[in-house]
């Protein structure tokens, strides 16, 4: 597991990306884990929903760690035909990374971002494995992941 976390800081000093990778013990795998990790809030972590379209091309929207994502309304914004739920297979071949330590950054994708994670100044995401987390300002991880801001909370 600690390579994913590797490339994801890599990634992270390549890119210039203002944000902080912390590494826990414990697993990050749930949202009350991860927010038990680092000491903050549920309320603090936000979670990337990994989706495929009909082309095979991956959506991943980010909302906040007590939201549900809506595939219905991440089509209508996107325009496309309602997006189906990645399996675990396709997210680490499609992100790099496993399920439950996917970031919200550093593969290609196309990033929706709920308002309400924009709301926070700071959000924990996962940090490349199920031990690690990435601290960052919701504004730079909007910025660097060319993230579209609509509502796709159910």
């Amino acid at each position: 597991m600690i390579e994913y976390e590797e490339k994801l800081k890599m990634y992270m000093v390549d890119k210039g990306v203002d944000a902080e990778h912390l590494h826990f013990e414990q697993t990050c795998h749930s949202v009350q884990e991860a927010a038990d990790a680092a000491g903050a809030t549920p309320d603090d972590l936000v979670k990337n929903i990994c989706m495929v379209n009909d082309e095979g091309d991956l959506i991943v929207a980010i909302v906040k760690g007590e939201d549900r994502v809506s595939t219905s309304r991440v089509g209508k914004a996107l325009k496309i035909e309602r997006p189906r739920t990645a399996t675990e297979n396709e997210i680490l071949e499609k992100t790099g990374f496993p399920c439950g330590g996917v970031p919200s950054f550093g593969y290609n994708a196309t990033f929706i971002v709920d308002p309400k994670v924009m709301e926070k100044e700071y959000v924990y995401s996962g940090g490349g494995s199920e031990y690690s987390l990435v601290r960052i300002k919701s504004q730079e991880l909007s910025e660097i992941n060319d993230g579209i801001i609509l509502r796709v909370r159910k």
